[in-house]
């Protein structure tokens, strides 16, 4: 039997960005060609942009999977998408209280140090697994609109994101 839809695994896939920043706005413009097919029930969307401290708060509403949509520079050949999924205490490590937050300026990992600090205080869960759909910008300067390699990547990254929310989530690991 079928558990609930309120009680099986949610998944969020957030957009970030700065749109105003040509290819930083990647994430903002996968999830919106992502919401133009179908997805799961219990898959939620959601163009964050340059709202970290927004995304902090809406994860306390108890995701299983949190997938980070965002541009993404590792040296790569620009349009290049990568998936990434950070170690436990985000790719700094460092403590929540040592993240400087600047409501307009919050990478992913302020906005998982964050949620970690609310968590603690709230007694919430955050998501088990954190994934990262990203791209190689070729330019993150002034102005609008992503460039031609990473418009042409868009597609690629929706198709990865739609196959990753179709997979059954992962099994809890440790008692909590």
């Amino acid at each position: 039997m079928n558990a609930p839809v309120q009680d099986r695994p949610r998944t969020l896939v957030a957009g970030v960005g700065n749109i105003f920043l040509g290819d930083d706005g990647f994430g903002v413009e996968t999830v919106r060609a992502l919401t133009r097919g179908p997805l799961p029930d219990r898959v939620e969307v959601a163009d964050i942009g340059i709202r970290g401290v927004h995304l902090a708060y809406q994860l306390l509403d108890g995701y299983d999977t949190l997938v980070l949509v965002d541009a993404t520079a590792r040296g790569g050949e620009p349009g290049t998408l990568y998936l990434i999924e950070p170690q436990p205490g985000g790719a700094t490590g460092a403590p929540a209280d040592a993240v400087a937050l600047d409501g307009h300026r919050m990478s992913p990992d302020a906005v998982l140090a964050l949620l970690d600090a609310l968590c603690a205080g709230t007694g919430a869960a955050a998501p088990r697994r954190v994934l990262v759909v990203g791209c190689e910008p070729a330019c993150v300067e002034e102005g609008i609109g992503l460039s031609p390699q990473v418009a042409a990547a868009v597609p690629g990254a929706v198709r990865m994101i739609t196959d990753l929310v179709h997979q059954p989530a992962p099994e809890p690991t440790g008692l909590t």
